[in-house]
């Protein structure tokens, strides 16, 4: 996903960490050369010869600490690292998110090596058991000269309960030795060697319930803290040479309880408590780490890392055109198919209409190259101050999407001239614009030339898959997606798009009916069908009409072929004030569910009958699906850059419930989130997972390509594919057609 990046100076600083550590001693004779001399040391003695720094590491299962056992130490904000440590038992594979500076969270997955992930052969094949966790960590106190730095956290609470455990952790610092001292409960204190001091306070505590709620994913408040309870610490140590440090810790597991012990009478007795380990640095991108745990068991590891707060940009772009001052006397003599292009190519502009009249020039355009609407503003400036006439005294810029006016900017023209010509310090765009709402109308008499194109189309290589899953660990589907879309009017346009499976192994996927016999309408278990037996097919073929009333309301209707899966006919309003931290919306639509095998075809009858295995089961041949959504981003502080969405409705399954997405945008403009879904069906009806939930993040292409773009490569994951807590994917969403109105996908880059 990441590319590792090296630098020459990394390079230079892994060859000084080898040099013997008297090498970082002062040469007195510095003092006696110049200042430029001086000053060249000192920018040799930033890179090559920096005193050796101790980061925090990754621990086997994911999240900051030692080998086994977290620590109180968090990393820094947005640092994201993707890990895999590897022993006879157990393989983890896990990503670790500091979303904020007091929050560290992971997502493991771990094949344990002597199960099976069930003993039907012809349900899971010869994959191993897998178990799937969530881990948070929260800081309570920041490390101060006396202090040291002191979290709690949760090993997976959303899981089966094979690591499920509760740690309070404090690491202090000392030069480069962190040292960690921590209590733990549950897999955590499984050697039990002190009293859990809860167990005091009230009998609850002394005992921890063994099974876990439902089937699996749920979150069993009623066991954390309970139990026993352990004391573990340990050290980590950077040596002086940069890349090797070194661990030691006490674990407060005995293993006695694990899950190859109770299960597969495994023999993972525990030697010894301490654990041993030992971590070599590849530099800003990456650990690779050896351990010895329990005394007889060797663990292998990597990490690779990057921090989405640092990712840059690097573009080669075309540079802002330089000021000049016009020499046309009036808008008849400006050459208006040259500023339309010039507007597209250097700013940003597609679809851009130019109205003008004696004292005003007007963009109506869509802008697709900047997030940052400063630098498309100060473009577009640039250009209108460079061909229109010195009576123009102010540039209109209106915002689109969608044929939807969003936002309007008025930039006062001889202030902006003085930004363009640098007359004070620190000019800029912004000095001379204000975004308001949309009053402009235009006049057809005063169109100077117009660049709207009804047709566009796309093609792009998509991806699909499942982690995690009984027949195979990883489950996926290569494929290319062509779309077209033609606006038959200002507001109304028709579109499609065609996908066309290249290979996948969803061969494997044998999910018809759970078990356990739920009768929940199959969905999105059908996914095989959709996509294995129909190698090409019609993902969407609809009418769109949208509309923007004022003052913040906006809507669109939509019919047809909706999504690869279902088509109906529906409608969504939105109501979302300008540069506001919150909006609202409300849709609804009645669906009817695709049959796979016919591109125009649907289901008729909701039971089914005769399926794989002879179970039957039911589908959705008419139904309704909606919801009412509220969207808020937080102005606190320690929730700075977060969106909240809330949706209340009914699921395509016809269960209704609540769907919650959180999510965290990063300086560089990387968005990560969460969400789930709780709704009516009980455990047991939902089956496995007990309840949908899944993880996404969200990459800007502007800092993974080296040309500017407001598009995005969005990365979903989700852990299981069930029926229930599922929504319709749209083929537009207002929130986000409407995003110039208060950033947040094209908020810029900090």
């Amino acid at each position: 996903m990441m590319t590792p990046k090296f630098s020459l100076s990394l390079i230079a600083g892994v060859i000084a960490s080898a040099l013997p550590y008297s090498t970082f001693a002062t040469d007195h004779s510095v003092a006696n050369q110049s200042i430029e001399d001086q000053s060249a040391v000192n920018k040799v003695s930033n890179t090559v010869f920096d005193p050796v720094v101790l980061t925090p590491s990754q621990t086997d299962f994911g999240g900051v600490g030692l080998m086994q056992m977290p620590s109180g130490r968090m990393a820094p904000e947005g640092e994201f690292n993707i890990g895999a440590s590897i022993n006879n038992e157990y393989h983890h594979y896990n990503v670790s998110l500091q979303v904020m500076p007091w929050l560290e969270t992971t997502i493991r997955y771990t094949l344990v090596q002597d199960l099976l992930y069930s003993s039907d052969e012809s349900f899971s094949g010869r994959t191993k058991y897998t178990d799937k966790g969530i881990d948070f960590k929260i800081r309570l106190l920041e490390e101060s000269k006396w202090l040291p730095e002191t979290s709690v956290g949760v090993r997976d609470f959303g899981g089966t309960g094979l690591f499920d455990g509760e740690f309070v952790a404090a690491t202090k610092r000392f030069g480069n030795l962190d040292v960690t001292l921590g209590m733990g409960w549950g897999y955590l204190g499984q050697s039990g060697n002190i009293t859990n001091p809860f167990c005091k306070a009230s009998d609850k505590f002394c005992s921890r319930q063994g099974d876990y709620k439902g089937k699996g994913g749920s979150v069993d408040f009623e066991r954390w803290f309970k139990g026993p309870a352990a004391i573990y610490g340990g050290i980590e140590y950077q040596t002086p040479y940069q890349p090797l440090r070194l661990k030691v810790e006490y674990d407060s597991n005995d293993y006695s309880q694990d899950f190859p012990v109770t299960r597969g009478n495994v023999d993972m007795t525990q030697h010894t408590p301490w654990n041993f380990g030992v971590l070599y640095g590849l530099g800003d991108w990456g650990d690779i780490k050896v351990s010895y745990q329990r005394g007889d068991t060797l663990t292998l590891g990597v990490n690779l890392t990057t921090n989405f707060n640092d990712m840059k940009a690097i573009w080669r772009d075309e540079p802002i055109t330089a000021y000049d001052e016009s020499s046309n006397q009036s808008i008849d003599e400006v050459d208006w198919q040259r500023v339309n292009q010039q507007l597209n190519g250097n700013a940003g502009y597609e679809d851009n209409r130019i109205y003008a009249d004696d004292d005003s020039v007007t963009l109506v355009a869509t802008q697709t190259k900047y997030r940052d609407s400063d630098e498309a503003h100060d473009r577009a400036s640039r250009i209108f101050a460079n061909h229109v006439p010195e009576t123009i005294s102010t540039y209109r810029i209106i915002e689109t999407n969608q044929s939807m006016p969003v936002s309007e900017t008025l930039i006062d023209a001889a202030q902006y001239k003085k930004v363009a010509n640098n007359e004070y310090f620190d000019a800029k765009v912004a000095d001379a614009s204000q975004t308001d709402e949309v009053t402009y109308s235009p006049s057809e008499h005063s169109l100077k030339s117009d660049n709207l194109d009804r047709w566009d189309y796309s093609v792009s290589p998509t991806l699909s898959q499942s982690i995690g899953s009984a027949e195979s660990f990883y489950l996926y589907a290569v494929g290319i997606n062509t779309a077209g879309s033609v606006w038959l009017t200002d507001k109304v346009q028709a579109s499609g798009s065609l996908y066309f499976n290249l290979f996948d192994n969803y061969d494997k996927f044998n999910y018809i009916t759970p078990p356990d016999g739920t009768s929940v309408p199959r969905v999105r278990t059908m996914f095989r069908a959709y996509v294995h037996e129909n190698p090409v097919r019609m993902n969407n073929l609809q009418l769109t009409w949208f509309e923007e009333y004022g003052a913040g309301f906006y809507s669109q209707m939509y019919a047809g072929y909706l999504e690869s899966m279902f088509g109906g006919i529906g409608s969504e309003v939105m109501y979302r004030p300008l540069n506001s931290n919150w909006a609202f919306g409300i849709d609804a639509t009645y669906i009817k569910q695709r049959t796979p095998g016919d591109w125009f075809g649907f289901y008729e009858q909701d039971h089914q009958e005769g399926g794989d295995y002879g179970r039957d089961y039911t589908v959705v041949s008419s139904g309704v699906t909606g919801f009412a959504t509220a969207y808020y981003a937080p102005q606190w502080s320690f929730l700075k850059n977060t969106l909240l969405k809330v949706g209340v409705g009914q699921f395509l399954a016809g269960d209704k419930g609540t769907r919650i997405d959180f999510s965290k945008q990063f300086d560089s403009g990387v968005i990560a989130g969460a969400y789930a879904s709780f709704t009516d069906l009980s455990a047991e009806e939902f089956g496995e997972g007990s309840y949908t939930k899944g993880f996404y993040i969200s990459i800007p292409f502007d800092i993974m390509t080296v040309k500017p773009s407001k598009n995005r490569a969005n990365f979903n994951w989700q852990p299981l594919t069930r029926d229930g807590g599922q929504m319709l994917n749209k083929q537009h969403d207002l929130y986000e057609l409407t995003d110039e109105r208060s950033p947040w996908f094209t908020r810029k880059g900090l």
